[in-house]
């Protein structure tokens, strides 16, 4: 008995031992890229009828900040638009192993969406899989950065293979 308490005790303790003597990752240069967005942002555009709503002007903040231990950044916003109120919460990354960006994003309107990207130059570009309609639906939005403290933007989608269509395009405005 003495004898399996120690191997229990063991199997407890040396992987904490192991965990607190590591040193702590530190995030890579690829994820010090999405520092752009950390601060407060206002967005305004124009939404255009399709079957995710009808079209229209709005308007919107989103405030970015990093998560602890820096690998993260967590996004929240609030808006209004042709559908009315919205709150929404996103979270960016980079997957070292696939060598790529990743968003993961909730909203009020019960949308959950996950998208891989990439930064060409000054240009992010995030694509997603869904459906529309019951169809296979591909998803785009495209960010062009201005300034250090704007930058404009396009959603687009592609239904059943067609060609891309316009959802919303706008710009953004980091606040001082």
């Amino acid at each position: 008995m003495k004898r399996l308490l120690v191997i229990v005790v063991l199997a407890l303790v040396v992987p904490c031992l192991a965990f607190a003597q590591a040193t702590p990752p530190k995030p890579g240069p690829e994820v010090q890229k999405l520092a752009y967005y950390v601060g407060t942002w206002k967005s305004e555009g124009e939404a255009k009828a399709s079957s995710f709503g009808p079209a229209g002007k709005f308007s919107g903040t989103d405030t970015c900040e990093w998560f602890a231990g820096g690998f993260h950044l967590m996004c929240r916003g609030e808006g209004t638009g042709p559908q009315g109120k919205m709150t929404d919460l996103g979270i960016f990354a980079y997957d070292a192993e696939a060598k790529t960006y990743t968003y993961h994003g909730i909203s009020s309107l019960g949308e959950s969406e996950d998208a891989k990207g990439s930064l060409t130059g000054d240009t992010w570009t995030w694509l997603a899989e869904g459906k529309v309609a019951g169809k296979p639906a591909k998803f785009r939005f495209t960010e062009v950065q201005v300034s250090p403290t704007s930058y404009t933007f396009k959603f687009e989608n592609s239904v059943g293979g067609g060609p891309w269509t316009v959802i919303e395009e706008g710009k953004a405005t980091k606040v001082k």
